[in-house]
């Protein structure tokens, strides 16, 4: 017994040294990759084998160099064939689109077929529903509503539609309503997808345009998400790439590769020169995305500074590039009466409400795309008329 306590104790002190001395060496065989993700185990299994070398042969840089070769194949081996099955997993579960609106008119594509239902937020982005439309699905709206702070009530969905529905849209933060979802809320979306194997949709197109420290939740965060939900991102709104079309999907394996099965038949993909420059922008997300949202941040102060000088009671967005407010009270919340007064008016033009569905009526939207003068001016008019 004592033999053996000795034995172990001599192989785990070698392998100690062995990780102070030989672990360059054994980066000369391959293991560079594995080294970060087992070094603990291999250089174990590598310093006893070691040991023995150096004890049987009395030469310890054989032993050092025994050990390296073991821990360098075991290396090897393991990244030929544990992390290429890794990777190919991973792959199995992201997917380059040409920007988020193309990618979610073609996922209704991809997981509906005619007659099938699949539930949309209103007022919400109306590509959804369009999606559902040419893929010969039907819609169900669900409203988001100011006292709910615009978050999708799943509990008043009714059972006849969680048992039908195959596909649920989430879009936080929001546009048109700016709202922000906490993590307990995609903690809910995730449960409500599981119970009612309903594939949970979320377009996350807005989430790094954030302001005042706040930083938007991923659906992806939630354990066990990527069996039920898929992420959709775009970098327009991010990294000012409007036009550029190019995004990607993650998320749900079979979701994926049912909109890969879509695109390989309609698309080509985003020119590979656009694709090197966004994967740029995200290796500098970090330098890029900070200043952009300063402008977006002074533009939402400079809107809402005005609107709630002059009878609004709004609050600071936390998120996205939009200001969504209520027309003013002598409108009695017609969105579109209050649109084309304020244009033949003022020569301002601001979205409707009513053009993201009937719960989206009795507000606008103003975007914060335009240049700060452009916005100031506009503000001045829109005061100027005295609503």
């Amino acid at each position: 017994m004592e033999f053996w306590v000795n034995e172990i104790f001599n192989a785990i002190s070698y392998a100690g040294l062995l990780f102070l001395l030989g672990g360059g060496m054994t980066l000369i065989f391959g293991a560079m990759k594995i080294v970060n993700i087992a070094h603990g185990t291999l250089f174990l299994v590598g310093g006893y084998v070691g040991y023995v070398v150096w004890r049987y042969t009395g030469n310890f840089f054989f032993g050092l160099l025994g050990a390296s070769v073991v821990v360098g194949v075991i290396g090897m081996i393991l990244e030929r064939f544990l992390l290429r099955e890794l990777s190919g997993q991973l792959l199995r579960q992201m997917l380059m689109t040409m920007g988020s609106k193309d990618a979610i008119a073609k996922l209704a594509l991809a997981v509906l077929d005619p007659g099938d239902l699949a539930v949309a937020p209103v007022p919400g982005y109306p590509t959804y529903n369009i999606g559902h439309v040419f893929a010969g699905a039907v819609t169900c709206q669900v409203p988001l509503r100011k006292e709910n702070r615009f978050l999708i009530d799943f509990d008043a969905i009714p059972l006849e539609v969680r048992r039908q529905a195959k596909l649920l849209w989430l879009n936080y933060p929001n546009n048109p309503t700016t709202a922000v979802a906490p993590m307990e809320f995609f903690q809910r979306a995730v449960a409500f997808g599981r119970e009612n194997d309903i594939l949970i949709a979320s377009d996350a197109a807005y989430t790094e345009n954030t302001y005042d420290g706040y930083q938007a939740p991923s659906i992806l965060q939630v354990d066990g998400a990527e069996e039920v939900a898929v992420e959709l991102f775009s970098m327009s709104k991010a990294f000012c790439m409007t036009g550029w079309r190019i995004g990607c999907m993650v998320g749900n394996a079979s979701a994926v590769a049912a909109l890969n099965a879509v695109k390989e038949n309609i698309d080509n993909g985003s020119l590979r020169a656009i694709q090197f420059a966004a994967a740029t922008a995200l290796n500098q997300a970090e330098r890029l995305i900070p200043p952009i949202n300063e402008v977006y941040r002074r533009r939402r102060d400079l809107v809402i500074d005005a609107l709630n000088a002059n009878g609004w009671s709004l609050e600071k967005t936390k998120a996205t590039i939009y200001v969504w407010a209520p027309v003013p009270e002598r409108y009695e919340g017609d969105s579109g009466a209050f649109v084309a007064d304020l244009l033949e008016k003022t020569g301002v033009m601001v979205t409707p409400g009513r053009g993201y569905g009937r719960w989206g009526e009795g507000y606008f939207r103003i975007s914060l795309t335009y240049p700060d003068e452009v916005l100031a001016e506009a503000m001045g008019r829109i005061v100027e008329m005295k609503l």
